[in-house]
């Protein structure tokens, strides 16, 4: 799709190729023509038309962030999942396969939702709607990067995949991947986060996957990704590591967009087709991003605002938040180049999110770029403005959201009462099951 290929694919046939691998349903040609031919972003002298032909380049770089920086034997190991993908994944036997699974099993498209009660309690003047990831099989949009992962190793012909997850949603998203296509499954879990999300560990293990407890360092997500890069480095000859967001090496920023790429695609339509246009601004939780990915892939080259949330936390002090677009410098963890939250001595940094899918100290190189080159506003939603979201969207529309798609709700609402018209498409990336005694133990039910 990029590198090698790049030059011979144009903007339309590489929207209508996202809209085949990811499974979307071009149901209203007329009117998404009318937009893609007659809107146009170009942004610090990039051409968001042709922005996929060109990001990532060849060595996986989205400007000077991302690349390989792993040893030389991973490195031949990303060189043949590289290959893999660009080979396979353009196979009909393939794409084919992935939009069975979408329709099938994923039960997509999932469906944008007008939050009217929500819009009418921030004053009623912009209207709120939200992309309903939730109601993707297993629970979140990760099951969409994670089935996609899962078929790439089935046709390379590995034999286990491994994984970390934080929140646990990527964890249990890849365990029912596992399951289905019959290949074994190793899960990296902090300690801290096992105790938060006792239901997503109980669902991995019900799904067969072997969930191994990380007890060195904070025991959060950044060590849980240390381990399963440690146990990859050791079986990557008969196992595929699965990352569970846009972060790593090159290819995996890239993949899991791709792959994530069915929700900005679908929810461009759906709102669209609900609407007659286009919404005024979208919103998306970031921790790696890889939901804000999707999101925002379907909407780059529209007259959009897009804003991707991170997690302030407790407040501005190192250790308190994991906002690292809005805090951190550029530095490289876990094989890419990107923005990162250091300590004194420039390792990554302590974190906190109440989220646990949030608190990681550095972000996809892809949404480091995007802020770089100003196509993407990131800011910050504290753990209190987070959590009064959780209960509004609860209590007004019966929808029950994930801590982590709480912060995007959160900024949603804000984005609401300082408009004076339009509406916003929020992210809603995941439900929030996981959370509830976590939510119940700490805040009570109000």
């Amino acid at each position: 799709m990029q590198g090698g290929t790049a030059d011979k694919i144009s903007y339309s046939s590489l929207r209508e190729y996202l809209g085949i691998l990811s499974g979307a349903f071009f149901v209203s040609r007329t009117k998404i023509d009318y937009f893609e031919e007659n809107i146009k972003m170009k942004l610090n002298n990039i051409d968001f038309a042709t922005y996929f032909n060109n990001y990532p380049d060849k060595n996986g770089y989205f400007g000077k962030y991302g690349g390989v920086f792993v040893e030389d034997k991973l490195k031949r190991a990303m060189a043949e999942i590289t290959e893999a993908y660009y080979s396979i994944c353009q196979s009909r036997k393939f794409i084919a396969e992935l939009r069975r699974i979408r329709k099938e099993f994923q039960g997509r498209p999932t469906p944008v939702t007008h939050l009217e009660r929500l819009s009418d309690a921030m004053g009623g003047k912009v209207q709120l709607y939200a992309k309903r990831e939730d109601l993707n099989h297993s629970g979140a949009h990760k099951l969409n990067h994670c089935m996609g992962e899962a078929l790439l190793a089935k046709f390379m012909g590995k034999k286990k995949v491994i994984a970390e997850t934080g929140a646990g949603q990527h964890g249990v998203a890849l365990a029912t991947a596992a399951a289905y296509f019959g290949l074994k499954c190793d899960i990296y879990m902090g300690a801290v986060d096992i105790k938060k999300q006792a239901p997503n560990v109980a669902r991995m293990k019900i799904l067969g996957a072997n969930v191994i407890e990380v007890t060195h360092g904070l025991q959060t997500l950044k060590e849980a990704v240390d381990a399963a890069f440690d146990a990859y480095s050791r079986e990557y000859e008969d196992a595929i590591y699965c990352i569970g967001s846009v972060l790593g090496p090159h290819p995996f920023p890239m993949m899991v967009r791709d792959f994530q790429s069915v929700v900005g695609i679908e929810a461009r339509e759906q709102f669209i087709d609900m609407t007659g246009h286009l919404p005024s601004a979208i919103v998306a939780c970031v921790g790696g991003g890889s939901n804000a990915a999707g999101l925002f892939a379907g909407f780059l080259n529209d007259p959009v605002d897009i804003y991707g949330i991170e997690p302030l936390g407790r407040g501005e002090k190192l250790g308190d938040h994991a906002a690292s677009l809005k805090y951190g410098t550029e530095g490289i963890m876990h094989g890419f180049n990107s923005i990162m939250l250091k300590d004194e001595n420039g390792d990554p940094a302590p974190v906190y999110s109440v989220a646990s899918g949030l608190d990681y100290p550095s972000s996809g190189p892809e949404h480091a770029f995007l802020q770089e080159i100003g196509r993407v506003k990131y800011d910050v939603i504290n753990d209190e403005e987070t959590i009064d979201a959780f209960y509004r969207l609860a209590r007004l529309e019966g929808i029950i959201p994930a801590i982590e798609s709480s912060h995007a709700v959160a900024y949603g609402m804000k984005l609401a009462q300082k408009m004076d018209h339009g509406s916003v498409l929020i992210n809603l990336s995941g439900r929030g099951d996981k959370d509830m005694d976590y939510i119940i133990e700490n805040y009570g039910i109000r």
